[in-house]
């Protein structure tokens, strides 16, 4: 079985209608996701996307560690930010095998914008990060890093590193799968990937078009 995940917490610019988008986006373009999960602590009733609750009040960007909870999903399983846009064909993101984008900004470390295991892989990730939030959560815990901003996924990269996990980048893997979003250009795709305060509710053209379902 093939599991997509993606959080929604609440007290951000998000809400179900990214959730509802996201999964209209996964069925039309990568139909080889058997099942959508949202983590969240909403009362979310979207048409053919699994609610299961946050257990934890990890504020913001930390609530997406939730998604290696041991038990939430068997086979491969793609966790998946809410502001993805599919514009084209995408089911070689549920091909099995540890993967993860790699960071527009820093080469050579992971994003968690898109992240890819297999069963309870990554359960050591939820539980290293549960037993002491308030340490991974703090600036600096990871030790030195290029990123400016400390996240969830600067915390992912270090406690894989430390555990030997060297996942796969996906823009190696597939190519012409990614594309960062240009408001320069009107045609992206298939996969479309927003960095910085571009988001797909403020893009322009076809990108707008795909998201909003046009």
């Amino acid at each position: 079985m093939t599991t997509l995940i993606t959080v929604l917490r609440s007290g951000g610019r998000y809400d179900a209608t990214w959730v509802e988008r996201l999964a209209r986006g996964v069925r039309r373009h990568a139909p080889a996701f058997d099942r959508i999960l949202c983590l969240t602590d909403l009362p979310l009733a979207v048409a053919g996307v699994e609610r299961v609750p946050l257990r934890h009040g990890w504020p913001a960007w930390w609530a997406k560690m939730e998604a290696f909870r041991p038990g939430l999903a068997e086979g491969t399983t793609l966790l998946c930010d809410l502001d993805t846009v599919f514009t084209g064909p995408a089911d070689a993101l549920a091909e099995p095998g540890l993967a993860a984008m790699e960071d527009y900004f820093h080469r050579g470390r992971l994003s968690s914008a898109l992240l890819r295991w297999h069963g309870d892989e990554l359960a050591g990730l939820y539980a290293s990060f549960a037993a002491e939030p308030e340490r991974w959560m703090a600036a600096g815990s990871c030790g030195p890093v290029p990123n400016a901003v400390h996240g969830d996924q600067v915390v992912i990269d270090h406690l894989l590193r430390r555990d030997g996990l060297r996942p796969a980048f996906v823009q190696q893997l597939y190519p012409d799968l990614l594309d960062f979003y240009d408001p320069r250009r009107a045609e992206h795709g298939p996969v479309v990937i927003f960095i910085g305060d571009a988001k797909p509710d403020t893009a322009a053209g076809p990108v707008h078009a795909a998201w909003a379902g046009a």
